[in-house]
């Protein structure tokens, strides 16, 4: 789904970013350009950010459990 209509991001972008290593808002909006125009977008897109962190972070979690 688009997110930001101005540049085109998509929620599959913000992912994307998200495990190319972005942790904040901040890094996937400097990533992605999402929120840099209106800024209309950028409840939804911290949103879809905080999930995809939490996601990874749980992941990465259930990996070190297995690791040893």
């Amino acid at each position: 789904m688009y997110v930001c209509l101005c540049n085109g991001v998509t929620d599959k972008a913000i992912r994307e970013a998200v495990d190319g290593g972005a942790r904040c808002w901040r890094e996937v909006r400097e990533a992605t350009g999402c929120a840099t125009q209106c800024g209309k977008c950028a409840c939804v897109g911290k949103v879809i950010t905080r999930e995809a962190v939490v996601g990874a972070m749980a992941e990465a979690d259930c990996d070190l459990a297995y690791a040893v």
